[in-house]
């Protein structure tokens, strides 16, 4: 298990981008939480199988239809929280 941490930035609020990576993170068998910050990034953190959370962060860099992704930073830690379920945190 690892945990990523993850700034999403560019057209990622407004446009259904949580509940995007809401439906990645199940398909992915991630949990976590997803949040709009006020710089107009979107925070994420996700924990899972390094694989799964590889595909995830693939989905996540595709965007959803009305989303454009710009960059992606990611810090990878090897503890994690042992989240439940996948949270969209407002």
């Amino acid at each position: 298990m690892k945990q990523y941490h993850i700034i999403v930035s560019g057209r990622v609020q407004g446009v259904g981008f949580r509940y995007f990576t809401q439906s990645k993170a199940v398909e992915h068998q991630i949990s976590g939480w997803v949040r709009n910050k006020m710089d107009g990034t979107v925070e994420i953190v996700a924990e899972g199988e390094e694989q799964n959370l590889q595909n995830f962060l693939a989905s996540i860099q595709k965007g959803s239809s009305f989303s454009k992704v710009e960059n992606i930073q990611l810090t990878e830690y090897d503890e994690v929280e042992g989240f439940q379920k996948f949270d969209i945190r407002y």
